[in-house]
């Protein structure tokens, strides 16, 4: 499957603009680890784009997204590529096996965190977003309440990399650029 057939899958399923987003956001997020780590950023970002591709027909943990897995396969998407995705589960720790699954994890919901940072901003713009204002409000625990702070805590521990010093930083860069594509530019292009 290529990207293209599988953002056809998410426009098919997903009506929601800030869930693409999201999607969006954990692709370009997957893309920029698949790169640090040498790896194969279109395998990792279909898996980010995909993530979430089921949510607004499954909306509960009990039901995503293992009921989106039949969907993908009849679709053509690759076992490994399905296996990842239910990897991103809170309840499939024991399933996070390769850097990829971890990674997926580990972005996720941390994508949702540094969009609302940037969305609270004056300008809208991700392009001003700091580390520092990320940390802040992380620690504000009514700030973005539905992002699990511990999942991004145990997606980097398996990982193996700082939440503050690498984690963080790679993937803010990675939704910096792509602002536009994610609508955190403030309205202005470029």
């Amino acid at each position: 499957m290529n990207r293209s057939d599988a953002y056809n899958i998410v426009c098919e399923f997903v009506q929601s603009d800030s869930l693409r987003k999201h999607m969006l956001a954990v692709e370009f997020a997957m893309r920029a680890y698949a790169e640090h780590y040498d790896e194969a950023p279109d395998s990792w970002g279909l898996v980010g784009l995909l993530h979430d591709f089921d949510w607004e027909i499954h909306p509960s943990l009990e039901q995503h997204p293992m009921d989106g897995a039949p969907i993908l396969r009849e679709r053509g998407l690759d076992e490994a590529d399905i296996r990842t995705i239910l990897s991103h589960g809170p309840l499939a720790a024991d399933d996070r096996v390769t850097l990829r699954d971890k990674a997926l994890y580990a972005v996720d919901e941390l994508t949702g965190l540094i969009t609302a940072v940037a969305l609270v901003r004056p300008s809208k713009d991700i392009r001003d977003v700091k580390i520092k204002s990320i940390r802040k409000k992380w620690k504000d625990k009514a700030f973005a309440a539905g992002v699990n702070r511990q999942d991004v805590i145990d997606g980097c521990a398996a990982l193996g990399v700082d939440v503050w010093g690498f984690h963080v930083p790679l993937v803010l860069r990675a939704m910096q650029d792509h602002a536009s594509d994610l609508g955190l530019d403030g309205g202005r292009s470029g």
